[in-house]
Protein backbone atom coordinates (compact mmCIF):
# COMPACT_ATOMS: atom_id res chain seq x y z
CA UNK A 1 0.00 0.00 0.00
CA UNK A 2 2.73 2.13 1.13
CA UNK A 3 4.21 2.11 -2.43
CA UNK A 4 1.49 3.94 -4.06
CA UNK A 5 0.47 6.33 -1.44
CA UNK A 6 0.15 9.98 -1.93
CA UNK A 7 3.33 10.36 0.66
CA UNK A 8 5.50 8.41 -1.64
CA UNK A 9 4.07 9.69 -4.45
CA UNK A 10 5.20 13.19 -3.04
CA UNK A 11 8.22 12.27 -1.99
CA UNK A 12 9.66 10.60 -5.56
CA UNK A 13 8.09 13.67 -7.50
CA UNK A 14 10.34 16.22 -4.82
CA UNK A 15 13.67 13.95 -6.00
CA UNK A 16 13.00 14.12 -9.36
CA UNK A 17 12.18 17.39 -9.38
CA UNK A 18 15.33 18.38 -7.29
CA UNK A 19 17.83 16.08 -9.94
CA UNK A 20 16.42 18.77 -12.64
CA UNK A 21 17.11 22.04 -10.88
CA UNK A 22 18.61 23.14 -14.03
CA UNK A 23 15.62 22.21 -15.91
CA UNK A 24 13.43 23.71 -13.95
CA UNK A 25 15.25 27.16 -13.66
CA UNK A 26 14.47 27.36 -17.58
CA UNK A 27 10.91 26.75 -16.89
CA UNK A 28 10.23 29.02 -14.42
CA UNK A 29 12.24 31.77 -16.94
CA UNK A 30 9.82 31.09 -19.62
CA UNK A 31 7.08 30.76 -17.03
CA UNK A 32 8.32 34.39 -16.02
CA UNK A 33 8.56 35.45 -19.63
CA UNK A 34 4.47 34.38 -20.27
CA UNK A 35 3.19 36.25 -17.25
CA UNK A 36 5.29 39.67 -17.65
CA UNK A 37 3.74 40.35 -21.14
CA UNK A 38 0.62 39.15 -20.19
CA UNK A 39 0.08 41.25 -16.98
CA UNK A 40 2.57 43.51 -16.73
CA UNK A 41 6.10 43.91 -15.03
CA UNK A 42 4.85 44.44 -10.97
CA UNK A 43 4.53 41.47 -9.73
CA UNK A 44 2.72 43.33 -6.62
CA UNK A 45 -0.30 43.86 -9.92
CA UNK A 46 0.08 40.68 -11.56
CA UNK A 47 -0.66 37.33 -9.21
CA UNK A 48 0.36 35.10 -12.27
CA UNK A 49 4.09 36.69 -12.23
CA UNK A 50 4.29 37.24 -8.34
CA UNK A 51 3.29 32.55 -8.38
CA UNK A 52 6.26 32.77 -10.88
CA UNK A 53 8.44 34.61 -9.18
CA UNK A 54 7.67 32.89 -5.79
CA UNK A 55 8.97 29.60 -7.39
CA UNK A 56 12.10 31.16 -8.61
CA UNK A 57 13.17 31.86 -5.35
CA UNK A 58 11.76 29.06 -4.06
CA UNK A 59 14.25 27.24 -6.86
CA UNK A 60 16.78 29.79 -5.39
CA UNK A 61 17.59 31.39 -8.83
CA UNK A 62 19.16 35.14 -8.26
CA UNK A 63 17.49 38.00 -7.47
CA UNK A 64 19.11 39.57 -10.67
CA UNK A 65 18.05 36.74 -12.84
CA UNK A 66 14.78 37.25 -12.00
CA UNK A 67 14.96 40.75 -12.39
CA UNK A 68 16.60 40.63 -15.98
CA UNK A 69 13.79 37.84 -16.98
CA UNK A 70 11.07 40.02 -16.52
CA UNK A 71 12.64 42.89 -17.85
CA UNK A 72 13.48 41.28 -21.14
CA UNK A 73 9.21 40.22 -21.26
CA UNK A 74 8.37 43.54 -20.31
CA UNK A 75 9.97 44.74 -24.00
CA UNK A 76 13.12 46.43 -22.62
CA UNK A 77 15.14 44.06 -23.89
CA UNK A 78 14.92 41.49 -27.07
CA UNK A 79 13.40 38.45 -26.41
CA UNK A 80 11.69 35.02 -28.02
CA UNK A 81 7.77 34.84 -28.61
CA UNK A 82 6.71 31.55 -26.59
CA UNK A 83 3.27 30.19 -27.42
CA UNK A 84 0.99 28.53 -24.62
CA UNK A 85 -0.26 24.78 -25.72
CA UNK A 86 -1.87 22.47 -23.77
CA UNK A 87 -1.75 18.51 -25.18
CA UNK A 88 -3.95 15.54 -23.37
CA UNK A 89 -3.26 12.43 -24.05
CA UNK A 90 -2.97 8.48 -21.84
CA UNK A 91 -0.58 6.57 -20.14
CA UNK A 92 -0.69 2.90 -19.14
CA UNK A 93 -3.57 1.60 -18.23
CA UNK A 94 -5.86 4.16 -19.79
CA UNK A 95 -4.13 6.56 -17.07
CA UNK A 96 -5.45 10.40 -17.95
CA UNK A 97 -2.36 12.63 -18.81
CA UNK A 98 -2.41 16.65 -19.10
CA UNK A 99 1.05 17.77 -21.01
CA UNK A 100 1.55 22.15 -20.84
CA UNK A 101 4.00 23.61 -22.87
CA UNK A 102 4.92 26.82 -23.90
CA UNK A 103 7.09 26.83 -27.31
CA UNK A 104 8.33 28.93 -30.15
CA UNK A 105 7.52 26.19 -32.43
CA UNK A 106 4.26 24.35 -31.99
CA UNK A 107 4.96 22.27 -34.89
CA UNK A 108 8.35 20.83 -33.32
CA UNK A 109 6.61 20.48 -29.80
CA UNK A 110 3.44 18.30 -30.96
CA UNK A 111 5.01 16.11 -32.87
CA UNK A 112 7.76 15.43 -30.41
CA UNK A 113 4.84 14.86 -27.34
CA UNK A 114 3.59 12.58 -29.55
CA UNK A 115 6.64 10.92 -30.35
CA UNK A 116 6.94 10.63 -26.36
CA UNK A 117 3.87 9.22 -26.19
CA UNK A 118 3.60 6.70 -28.39
CA UNK A 119 7.07 5.14 -28.13
CA UNK A 120 6.33 4.54 -24.33
CA UNK A 121 2.95 3.24 -25.04
CA UNK A 122 0.70 5.93 -24.66
CA UNK A 123 -1.39 7.89 -26.94
CA UNK A 124 -2.43 11.83 -27.26
CA UNK A 125 -5.86 12.43 -27.38
CA UNK A 126 -7.96 15.56 -28.80
CA UNK A 127 -8.46 18.66 -26.70
CA UNK A 128 -10.96 17.94 -23.85
CA UNK A 129 -10.34 14.23 -23.86
CA UNK A 130 -9.10 13.91 -20.18
CA UNK A 131 -9.51 17.50 -18.94
CA UNK A 132 -12.88 16.68 -17.81
CA UNK A 133 -11.20 14.44 -14.89
CA UNK A 134 -9.23 16.94 -13.43
CA UNK A 135 -9.44 20.04 -11.46
CA UNK A 136 -7.86 23.36 -11.62
CA UNK A 137 -7.28 24.33 -7.99
CA UNK A 138 -4.51 25.50 -5.63
CA UNK A 139 -3.47 22.46 -3.40
CA UNK A 140 -0.91 22.29 -0.43
CA UNK A 141 0.25 19.30 0.95
CA UNK A 142 1.17 18.80 4.42
CA UNK A 143 3.27 16.10 6.21
CA UNK A 144 1.52 13.34 8.23
CA UNK A 145 2.06 14.25 11.46
CA UNK A 146 0.66 17.96 10.96
CA UNK A 147 -1.96 19.22 13.34
CA UNK A 148 -5.00 18.69 11.20
CA UNK A 149 -7.16 20.88 13.99
CA UNK A 150 -4.68 23.76 12.89
CA UNK A 151 -4.78 23.57 9.83
CA UNK A 152 -8.09 22.98 9.09
CA UNK A 153 -8.87 26.07 11.21
CA UNK A 154 -6.26 28.20 9.18
CA UNK A 155 -6.83 27.01 5.40
CA UNK A 156 -10.70 27.27 6.08
CA UNK A 157 -11.00 30.91 7.48
CA UNK A 158 -8.80 32.20 4.98
CA UNK A 159 -10.83 30.90 1.92
CA UNK A 160 -9.73 27.25 1.36
CA UNK A 161 -12.12 25.27 -0.26
CA UNK A 162 -11.57 21.65 0.99
CA UNK A 163 -9.35 19.69 3.39
CA UNK A 164 -8.55 16.07 2.97
CA UNK A 165 -6.40 13.71 4.82
CA UNK A 166 -5.52 10.38 4.09
CA UNK A 167 -5.26 7.06 6.32
CA UNK A 168 -1.57 8.16 6.47
CA UNK A 169 -2.17 11.29 7.57
CA UNK A 170 -0.98 13.17 4.86
CA UNK A 171 -3.41 16.51 4.60
CA UNK A 172 -4.26 18.17 1.21
CA UNK A 173 -5.66 21.39 1.39
CA UNK A 174 -7.43 22.89 -1.91
CA UNK A 175 -8.40 25.93 -3.21
CA UNK A 176 -9.86 27.67 -5.56
CA UNK A 177 -7.22 29.54 -8.28
CA UNK A 178 -7.42 32.79 -6.67
CA UNK A 179 -7.58 31.38 -3.47
CA UNK A 180 -3.92 30.13 -2.92
CA UNK A 181 -1.66 32.83 -2.18
CA UNK A 182 -3.92 34.35 0.57
CA UNK A 183 -4.49 30.45 1.83
CA UNK A 184 -0.73 30.17 1.41
CA UNK A 185 0.17 32.98 3.21
CA UNK A 186 -1.93 32.17 6.00
CA UNK A 187 -0.75 29.08 6.76
CA UNK A 188 2.69 29.82 7.03
CA UNK A 189 2.22 32.76 9.19
CA UNK A 190 0.70 30.04 11.35
CA UNK A 191 4.03 27.84 11.18
CA UNK A 192 2.58 25.63 8.88
CA UNK A 193 4.61 25.10 5.93
CA UNK A 194 3.50 23.03 2.88
CA UNK A 195 5.50 19.85 1.46
CA UNK A 196 4.35 21.08 -2.13
CA UNK A 197 2.02 23.86 -2.76
CA UNK A 198 0.95 25.11 -6.18
CA UNK A 199 -2.14 25.85 -8.50
CA UNK A 200 -2.44 22.57 -10.69
CA UNK A 201 -4.17 20.30 -12.33
CA UNK A 202 -6.07 17.90 -9.71
CA UNK A 203 -6.73 14.03 -10.62
CA UNK A 204 -10.42 13.66 -9.44
CA UNK A 205 -10.27 9.61 -10.32
CA UNK A 206 -7.06 7.97 -9.29
CA UNK A 207 -5.66 5.14 -11.66
CA UNK A 208 -3.58 2.81 -9.24
CA UNK A 209 -0.81 1.11 -11.11
CA UNK A 210 1.83 -1.20 -10.09
CA UNK A 211 4.60 -3.37 -11.19
CA UNK A 212 5.83 -3.05 -14.77
CA UNK A 213 2.82 -0.72 -15.91
CA UNK A 214 3.87 1.45 -12.45
CA UNK A 215 7.59 1.07 -14.01
CA UNK A 216 6.72 1.75 -17.92
CA UNK A 217 4.25 5.14 -16.57
CA UNK A 218 6.74 6.31 -14.67
CA UNK A 219 9.25 6.21 -17.59
CA UNK A 220 6.88 8.02 -19.97
CA UNK A 221 6.21 10.41 -17.27
CA UNK A 222 9.68 11.47 -16.87
CA UNK A 223 10.32 10.98 -20.70
CA UNK A 224 7.48 13.72 -20.90
CA UNK A 225 9.23 16.05 -18.11
CA UNK A 226 12.19 15.97 -19.94
CA UNK A 227 11.41 17.25 -23.32
CA UNK A 228 12.88 21.14 -23.51
CA UNK A 229 8.99 22.72 -24.17
CA UNK A 230 7.33 20.87 -21.53
CA UNK A 231 6.46 23.47 -18.64
CA UNK A 232 4.12 20.97 -16.36
CA UNK A 233 2.61 17.27 -16.62
CA UNK A 234 -0.12 16.24 -14.96
CA UNK A 235 -1.76 12.74 -14.09
CA UNK A 236 -3.82 10.37 -12.74
CA UNK A 237 -1.57 7.64 -11.75
CA UNK A 238 -0.69 6.67 -8.69
CA UNK A 239 2.30 4.59 -9.07
CA UNK A 240 3.18 1.59 -6.80
CA UNK A 241 6.94 1.10 -7.61
CA UNK A 242 7.61 -1.45 -5.16
CA UNK A 243 4.52 -3.77 -6.87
Amino acid sequence: MAGHSKWANIQHRKGRQDEKRGKIWTRIIREITVAARQGGPDPAANPRLRLAVDKAKAANMPADRIKYNIDKASGNLEGVNYEEIRYEGYGLGGAAIIVDTMTDNHVRTVAEVRHILSKNGGNLGTSGSVAFQFKHCGQLLFAPGTSEEKVMEVALEAGAEDIITDEEGTIEVITPPGDFEAVKEALEKAGLVAEMAEVTMRAETPIALAGEDAEKMQKLLDALEDQDDVQAVYHNAELDLEG
